[in-house]
């Protein structure tokens, strides 16, 4: 039928587009802030790249989520602004009409979110608190770069070298500050280099330098030159904390059925169904008066989306505390949503439509 096909179309070439600016977006934002941490130290400028990739995929379902309802949204209500709604009520095809071809669009799109929520959002989860573990249990000397000041792990120790490591793998120019308690130590040094030895320990070597210890603000310090001065690095211990709820799979969370574990569930399980209540939402929601404003509906429907979205993330958090039964927190929201689209669709249903009051 031209019908569907037209409408699965203009559905396809609307998602497209809204998909690749919201994702655009996303990108961006986890980049601006990644790249942020980056310069402070937290993060190593080699890890940046896997952590967009991590971000990007736990955000992914709202994404999908805001592409499916805006896509039908912006398709329908182009159809109202141009005037096209007109021919196709003339013609006979009622409003339901339109419930068939959003939810053939709509389906296999929430199932691909429910995938993701399901299964593919836990594992970037976890991989990413496994990842930063062990970005958080390298040495400093992972952290040094040349020409730029550079943090330890703790925040005790201060790094600058001036020249990077060259095919001989020493570095010049070595600075470092450290403060243990009420002293300070600055040690500057003309070369360095690290060696291992046979037992797999690693050593920082310094060369032709100068160590100055004392209390800042006080006359009492101590110089100290050398030719060669070593120190043992020692890999930082990062204890295992628990586990966070985000990163467990879903199996697991239906095999310990504990409060915070069934919070969690009804989350996922709350994002997909939302998506598919959301694109029969945007049928209608999406109509437009041709001489009024165009932005009017759709700052509605992101409002609307922003309502159902806290409803469900509340929702979650009172199974969490066991204010709420895990069932209700599962049903009600989109029970209360599906009622809302039955209303609207009576109220458009029962409008007279406005070519037959000019008649």
């Amino acid at each position: 039928m031209i019908f569907r096909r037209a409408l699965q179309r203009e559905f396809s070439y609307a998602a497209a587009a809204v998909f690749v600016a919201l994702f655009a977006i996303l990108i961006t934002t986890v980049l601006i802030r990644l790249l942020g941490q980056a310069a402070g130290g937290s993060v190593p400028p080699d890890a940046v790249l896997a952590l967009i990739g991590f971000g990007a995929l736990t955000e992914l379902p709202i994404v999908l989520t805001l592409t499916l309802f805006i896509a039908v949204l912006l398709s329908l209500s182009r159809s109202y602004r141009d005037s096209e709604m007109v021919v196709w009520f003339a013609a006979g095809v009622p409003l339901t009409a339109w419930i068939r071809p959003v939810l053939r669009f709509a389906v296999p799109l929430a199932l691909v979110i429910g995938g993701v929520t399901l299964f593919l959002g836990p594992w970037a989860q976890l991989k990413n608190a496994e990842y930063r573990e062990r970005l958080d249990s390298r040495d400093d000397t992972t952290r040094v770069a040349p020409g730029v000041f550079r943090e330890s792990s703790g925040a005790r120790r201060v790094f600058f070298v001036e020249v990077g490591a060259g095919e001989d793998g020493r570095v010049r120019n070595v600075f470092v500050s450290e403060e243990s308690g009420a002293t300070l130590s600055v040690i500057a040094a003309a070369e360095g280099f690290i060696r291992n030895d046979e037992d797999g320990n690693r050593y920082v070597i310094l060369e032709k330098g100068r160590r100055y210890d004392g209390k800042p603000g006080t006359p009492e310090y101590r110089v100290m030159s050398f030719d060669r001065y070593q120190v043992q690095i020692e890999s930082p211990q990062v204890a295992a904390g628990p586990a966070k709820v985000r990163t467990r799979s879903t199996l697991e969370l239906l095999q310990e059925r504990t409060p915070r574990n069934l919070g969690e569930l009804a989350g996922r399980i709350g994002i997909p169904v939302a998506a598919l209540l959301l694109a029969l939402l945007a049928i209608p929601l999406s109509f437009v008066n041709p001489r009024a404003g165009r932005t009017n509906n759709l700052l509605l429907a992101l409002f609307t989306y922003l309502i159902y979205s806290n409803v469900i993330t509340v929702c979650q958090a009172w199974v969490a505390q066991g204010r709420l039964r895990f069932e209700l927190a599962v049903i009600l929201p989109h029970v209360v949503v599906l009622g809302l689209i039955a209303v609207m669709f009576y109220r458009r249903l029962a409008m007279t439509p406005f070519w037959r009051a000019r008649a």
